[in-house]
């Protein structure tokens, strides 16, 4: 099997946004509306073949939609 082509850091940042998604029974089109992008995208993030990724300004949109904060997709110490 081959490597990710995302770090652990990215992982965790997504699993992060995924788990957030889920708990509030959001699907990826629901993300791909808040965030102005199509549901592939989404898609695309959440794969792990795939390099996409969210970046900063994802992350303050999403925590400002998903009531939360931005700190809540990352990690508490370095990975």
């Amino acid at each position: 099997m081959s490597e990710s082509p995302k770090t652990e850091f990215e992982l965790y940042v997504i699993d992060k946004v995924r788990e957030r998604r889920m708990e509030l029974g959001l699907s990826q089109d629901d993300i791909a509306i808040i965030l102005n992008t199509t549901r592939g995208f989404i898609g695309q993030i959440e794969s792990r073949k795939n390099s996409a990724k969210y970046n900063l300004n994802h992350l303050n949109i999403l925590a400002a939609e998903l009531n939360c904060s931005p700190k809540d997709f990352l990690p508490e110490k370095p990975i």
